[in-house]
C-alpha cells in the first residue's frame, strides 16, 4: 500500500466528523511512541512552551548524568543518543527558539562533561557542528531575541 499525499490526506479529514477524526488521531496514537509524543505535545505543551522547555532540558541533564564515562566509545554513544532526543523535542516544537535553547543546552551540558569532549574527534565534532546549527537558527529569530542568544553562544566560544 503506498501513503498519499498530505494535501489528498487534508481535504478527507475535512469531510469527517469529530469523532471520526477523534477515532483516527486515538488509532494513530496507539502504532508509535512519537505518534503519542507529538500528540501529547500538541495537546498539552504546546501552550506552555517555556515549561516544555525546562522539561526537556532536566531530561537532557539527567541524560548527561547517566552517561557512561568508562570511554569515549560509550561517551559518543549517549552523547548522539541524547542528541538524537533533543532533535525528536525540537521538531515536535518546530520553533526557533525553542530549538535555539535547546541546542545551547545540550552543548553547554557537553563542555561541562568531564572528560573532555575536546580529547575526541567526533564528540568535538558534533558540539561544532551544533553550535553552528544553534547559530544559523539564531539568525532567524528577531533581533531583540537573537542579542540574548548570542550572549549565550559567546560563553560556550569561550
Amino acid at each position: 500500500m503506498k501513503a498519499v499525499p498530505i494535501t489528498k490526506i487534508k481535504k478527507e479529514l475535512q469531510h469527517l466528523s469529530q469523532e471520526e477524526l477523534v477515532e483516527i488521531l486515538l488509532r494513530v496514537g496507539k502504532y508509535k511512541v512519537e505518534n503519542k509524543e507529538l500528540l501529547t505535545y500538541l495537546l498539552f505543551e504546546a501552550s506552555d512552551e517555556d515549561g516544555y522547555i525546562e522539561v526537556v532540558k532536566e531530561y537532557i541533564d539527567e541524560q548527561f548524568e547517566l552517561v557512561n564515562l568508562q570511554n569515549y566509545y560509550y561517551i559518543k554513544k549517549s552523547v548522539r543518543k541524547i542528541l538524537r532526543t533533543v532533535k525528536k523535542y525540537v521538531k515536535y516544537s518546530k520553533k526557533t527558539e525553542t530549538e535555539a535553547s535547546l541546542l545551547i543546552h545540550f552543548c553547554r551540558r557537553l563542555k561541562e562533561m568531564e572528560p573532555s569532549y575536546r580529547n575526541n574527534t567526533v564528540l568535538t565534532n558534533m558540539f561544532d557542528r551544533q553550535l553552528g546549527l544553534a547559530e544559523k537558527t539564531i539568525a532567524k529569530m528577531h533581533e531583540d531575541l537573537q542579542y540574548d542568544y548570542k550572549l549565550e553562544l559567546e560563553e560556550l566560544f569561550s
